[in-house]
């Protein structure tokens, strides 16, 4: 009769250690199911902002030349930054003689144009236009030049865009960039 107590009292105990062993099982498989929830959150996360098209510029505002019809010419180079291309960059451009809002690029007043796709590194110039006596009279102090460009892309994520508004410093010759934002 002892040995069928001690059979019972090692069947019990192992029955507890199953129950103990499943319990942690469970546990571990729960904890493993949460750490896989959080990799696809991030792999969410990576392929929405890092997977896509980052256009901005390259550098500054460069004056080109000045036209035979009375305009100096302007460009600035963009580039995508990203790891795909963006199938479709339009610059937009607005030149005010004061401070423009950032909701200007999306009005009517603007002068667009397609610069095409952009590929990963790759850059493009887009050339603009301000009248010459316009700049000669910004730099002798009598008139203020701002300009708003706007880089509007698109990706498979849908649309972004990259916008800077400059004045020009007639001190230096040159744009100064005032704002700068991503949308």
């Amino acid at each position: 009769m002892a040995d069928y107590d001690l059979l019972t009292v090692v069947g019990q105990i192992g029955s507890i250690g199953t129950a103990i062993g499943t319990i942690a099982l469970v546990f571990l498989f729960w904890k493993t199911i949460q750490q896989l929830e959080e990799t696809v959150k991030l792999s969410k996360i990576q392929a929405n902002y890092r997977f896509r098209p980052w256009v901005g510029p390259f550098n500054r505002i460069e004056f080109l030349s000045s036209t035979a019809d009375g305009h100096d010419q302007f460009s600035i180079t963009v580039k995508n930054y990203g790891e795909i291309p963006s199938s479709s960059v339009i610059a937009k451009y607005v030149m005010k003689n004061e401070l423009p809002k950032r909701e200007v690029s999306k009005s009517n007043d603007v002068t667009s144009f397609n610069l095409g796709p952009l590929l990963p590194n790759m850059e493009k110039r887009y050339w603009f236009f301000i009248d010459s006596d316009l700049i000669k009279k910004a730099k002798a102090g009598s008139a203020q030049i701002f300009t708003l460009l706007y880089f509007q892309y698109e990706h498979l994520g849908g649309n972004s865009g990259y916008g800077l508004i400059s004045r020009y410093d007639s001190m230096t010759d040159s744009f100064v960039h005032v704002d700068m934002w991503i949308d």
